[in-house]
Order: C-alpha cells, then sequence, then structure tokens
C-alpha cells in the first residue's frame, strides 16, 4: 500500500491563450490536511477541478492507494471517494437541505412492489442524522433558498461529508461563515482526520492555514512551487513564496484628503422591522468610510436599501446637498452612485459573457451612434482602457469571464463601474475570496480613485483591512449605526466594542 491515498504527478491543463497548469504535482497521506494555496490564477482550482473529473488534464497521472485511475466526470469521482466543496455555491433553492444533499443519489424504494421512487422518510432521516454528526442545527425539510449563504455553504460541506469520501477538497470553505460556524467547520475537519480522509483546505486566510494545516503546497503561474511541513512556515514566508517577492506593505501609501460632504444619510429605517432603522451618516469628497459589524449586523441590506434594491419606510438621502429619491437601482446610477454586491457570482459577473461585455454592459446607452447603434470602435476602446488602467490579466477582451480568476473578475467589475464616471462607490466585500497580491492591486485601485475625489464606502468583515484601508469607520451592530472610529485611531478592541453593542 502506497503511504498516500492519492498523487497527482506530471499534470498540465490549458485552455485557449493561457496554460492554467504546468507539470503540476500534489500528493495527500490519510488522516492529513493539506493546504493548497497560492494568488488567484495560480490554477489551485483547476488543479482541483482536475481532480474531481470537472477538467479532463492534457497530460498527467493520478493515483489511489498507488494505483492509476481514470476520472470520469463528477459521480465518478464520488464513487471513488472524491468530494469536493466549491467556492461559488450551486445549491437548488426551491429544493429542501435533504434533497440537495442527496441530489443524484437519493434513497429508493419500490412502490407496489415495482415502481421505484424516492423514500424521502428514509432521506430526512439520514440528512437529520448527518446534521446532527456534523453538529448543524437545520430542519431537512427547509428550503435552501431560505437560508443564508453561510447556511449554504454549511450545508454543501455536510453534502460532501455525507458521500463517506477518503478525499474532501474544501474550496475556501469559511469565505462566508461566522467564527462560530468556522470553529464548527474545524471540529468537523478533526473528526475527518481521526477518521482517516485526507483533506485538501484551499484558502487565502493564513491563520486558518497555519492553525488547520498539517502539510502546504504553494502554486504560482500554474507551476508547483512546492510542499512544506507547515509547523515550518510563517505567514510572512508564504507570501514571499506564493507572489515570488516579499510584500513589506500589505496596504499601499493613501494620498487622499477628504473634503466637503458629499452624501448624507439621515434616520434610513428598513421597512423590515428585524433590518436596519434610523441610520444616520456623513461620506466626504475623497474619503473611504470602512462599514465594520459582525455578521448579521445588517451592513449589506443597508447599502442595498440606499442602492435601491430594498425597499425602506423613513429616512432622507442627500446627493450633493440636494436630496435624491432612490426607489431602484436605476435612480442611484443616474445620481452617479455604483455598488459592487458581495456575491460576485450570483449577481456580479455574467458567466456566460465575455470580459468586454461584463465591462461595458452598464455604460453602452453612452456609446450610440444616432440614438440607436452601438459604436464597436469606441465601446472596445473603453474596454482596452479598463483592461490596461485595472491590470485586468485574460488573454483577450473576447475571452468569457467565468474563466478568469476571482481576483481579475473582481477588477472587471469595479472596471463596469468605473465606466459611468462614479462619483460615490459603494464596495462590498471587496477582497472576499482574493488572494494578497490580488487583495493588494484592489487597494491600489480603490487608494487611486480615493486621491481622485472619488467617495468610497467599504464594507469589510477583516479588521485589518478596514484599519488599513479607512479614513473613518462607521460600526454597526443588529442593524443599527453604534460609533464611528477615525481610521488613525482604530484598533480591533475599539470596533468590536461597537460591533457588539446590542440594544
Amino acid at each position: 500500500m502506497s503511504e498516500y491515498v492519492l498523487e497527482m504527478t506530471g499534470v498540465s491543463k490549458s485552455f485557449p491563450g493561457v496554460k492554467a497548469l504546468d507539470d503540476v504535482q500534489l500528493k495527500l497521506r490519510p488522516g492529513k490536511v493539506h493546504a493548497l494555496m497560492g494568488e488567484n490564477g495560480a490554477g489551485k482550482s483547476t488543479l482541483m477541478k482536475c481532480m474531481f473529473g470537472i477538467y479532463k488534464m492534457d497530460q498527467g497521472q493520478i493515483l489511489m492507494d498507488g494505483q492509476p485511475v481514470h476520472i470520469d466526470d463528477p459521480m465518478d469521482a464520488l464513487n471513488k471517494g472524491i468530494a469536493m466543496v466549491h467556492q461559488e455555491l450551486q445549491p437548488i433553492p426551491a429544493r429542501t437541505v435533504g434533497e440537495n444533499i442527496f441530489l443524484g443519489r437519493y434513497p429508493m424504494k419500490k412502490a407496489l412492489g415495482f415502481i421505484p421512487m424516492v423514500d424521502h422518510a428514509k432521506m430526512y432521516a439520514d440528512t437529520a442524522d448527518l446534521l446532527k454528526k456534523v453538529r448543524m442545527n437545520f430542519d431537512p425539510k427547509q428550503k435552501v433558498g431560505e437560508l443564508s449563504v453561510s447556511q449554504m455553504q454549511s450545508v454543501e460541506i455536510a453534502k460532501a461529508v455525507s458521500a463517506n469520501c477518503r478525499v474532501l477538497i474544501l474550496d475556501e470553505p469559511t469565505s462566508s461563515l461566522t467564527a462560530n460556524e468556522v470553529e464548527a467547520l474545524f471540529r468537523i475537519i478533526n473528526d475527518l482526520k481521526a477518521e482517516g480522509v485526507a483533506i485538501v483546505y484551499i484558502s487565502h486566510k493564513m491563520d486558518e492555514i497555519l492553525r488547520i494545516g498539517d502539510e502546504v503546497t504553494i502554486m504560482r503561474d500554474g507551476r508547483y512551487i512546492g510542499t512544506w511541513e507547515a509547523s515550518e512556515l510563517t505567514t510572512d514566508k508564504i507570501i514571499t513564496l506564493m507572489v515570488g517577492r516579499e510584500l513589506t506593505n500589505l496596504y499601499p501609501k493613501r494620498e487622499n484628503v477628504p473634503g466637503e460632504v458629499v452624501f448624507e444619510v439621515k434616520d434610513f429605517t428598513s421597512i423590515n422591522p428585524r433590518s436596519f432603522r434610523n441610520v444616520s451618516f456623513q461620506l466626504r469628497k475623497g474619503e473611504i468610510l470602512g462599514v465594520g459589524g459582525l455578521v448579521g449586523a445588517q451592513r449589506t441590506e443597508l447599502m442595498e436599501g440606499l442602492f435601491g434594491i430594498r425597499s425602506h419606510t423613513t429616512g432622507q438621502i442627500f446627493y450633493k446637498g440636494k436630496e435624491i429619491k432612490v426607489s431602484r437601482p436605476k435612480d442611484a446610477i443616474d445620481q452617479g452612485i455604483a455598488m459592487l454586491t458581495e456575491d460576485r457570482r450570483g449577481s456580479g459577473i455574467m458567466g456566460v459573457l465575455s470580459v468586454a461585455d461584463n465591462i461595458s454592459i452598464s455604460s453602452l446607452n453612452q456609446y450610440l451612434d444616432h440614438g440607436f447603434f452601438i459604436n464597436g470602435k469606441k465601446v472596445e476602446q473603453l474596454v482596452q482602457d479598463n483592461v490596461r488602467k485595472m491590470n485586468i490579466k485574460t488573454p483577450s477582451s473576447k475571452t468569457l469571464i467565468k474563466s478568469l480568476s476571482g481576483g481579475n473578475q473582481q477588477k472587471v467589475l469595479v472596471g463596469r463601474w468605473l465606466a459611468n464616471n462614479p462619483d460615490v462607490l459603494i464596495l462590498d466585500e471587496p477582497t472576499r475570496g482574493i488572494d494578497v497580491g490580488a487583495k493588494y492591486e484592489i487597494y491600489c485601485i480603490i487608494a487611486e480613485l480615493a486621491r481622485e475625489g472619488k467617495s468610497i464606502i467599504m464594507i469589510s468583515s477583516e479588521m485589518s483591512e478596514l484599519i488599513g484601508m479607512s479614513d473613518r469607520i462607521m460600526v454597526m451592530c443588529d442593524g443599527r449605526v453604534t460609533g464611528f472610529v477615525e481610521g488613525s485611531e482604530a484598533t480591533q478592541e475599539n470596533i468590536m466594542t461597537y460591533a457588539t453593542q446590542f440594544a
């Protein structure tokens, strides 16, 4: 028997215009957490999709217990004991928790002795047992669409565990989880390790890697850099290996000088009594206003209300000294307000369209000849200008956006809004699921926009990001604004004090 439950050797994979993997290797030991790290675009997810049968390798071999295997598709991978929780969740919202967990492998029974049908009683009983095993308090019959993003991610983890896998791939599993849910996940991982399951753990969160990982493999630009014992590494060492250079400062020097008030909110209250209420704040020209708070603080809901996605009952919005009415997103866009949503896949990119389409879609009306015909040359110039300004890494503007890394997708979305030349940008978790190198590029873009006089509202769940990027920080708790902290005086302690100030 091999000491490895699974090995990948000599793996290469190309897409039109780009070589995603170049002679990559990965070796997984049973009962170990193997962290897979690298910048966005390093090839981590592509390698895992080759292992899981989503992509076909151009070259390379997969061994299980020392024997060569061929994986035809994800169902074949599951049958061979390989399960995967994807970074971008794809649940079926209209179906129940139990139906999502056992999708494609429902327990069956025969009615009248010969008609096959789903055994719902067994499915829900098995789901209840499974949820109890992984310490998740969900109703097996609840519709997944009624759950929060973090709860959906927990269901996906339970689904992977239910397959009794020998290899479990977790791609950014904590990106949408609360601190308590992260602890619950780590308990599940430790239970699986004790059962001999090999776990591939992809994350950009260094503290998690150093805490939960046993071994670390680092990739860069589609190539294998090396494998180390996690105990041998530090955060600085990992970053240097990932990006190929030392990052002496994680945040750029900011040269913005906040000016007069350009955006003001007074007594803003949601139509939902359990959401944001009595919110008031000011935003200055050239200011980066961070918005902090714990999960459930209603930060996203507030910003969606200001952008016209959610309804409100009372409150006023003032823009450049004049009251404006925002009842739908178009009203906000027409006033020069833009919003980058936190769900890049669900409400950001249009995956089946090209980079060019995704950048230009919100500003095509500015490039019409005679009011009817789109001027293709002007649109292409707009796209090329944004690709250059945002430093978007793409084979061409015609490349489908879904084939880009998460960091480059995010830069495309920023470019989309900048094409409208807004004065106020609302950025909801702008660096979620993005590696340290791409984060720095996003930070530089934000800092440059503020220097140019753009006003930025930035929601972030990362304390260091709030402190490192904000001129001021507005903290929310349970739908209310509980305090403001000057950026120069911000600490994790005073932010958390406000973030836990329940009524």
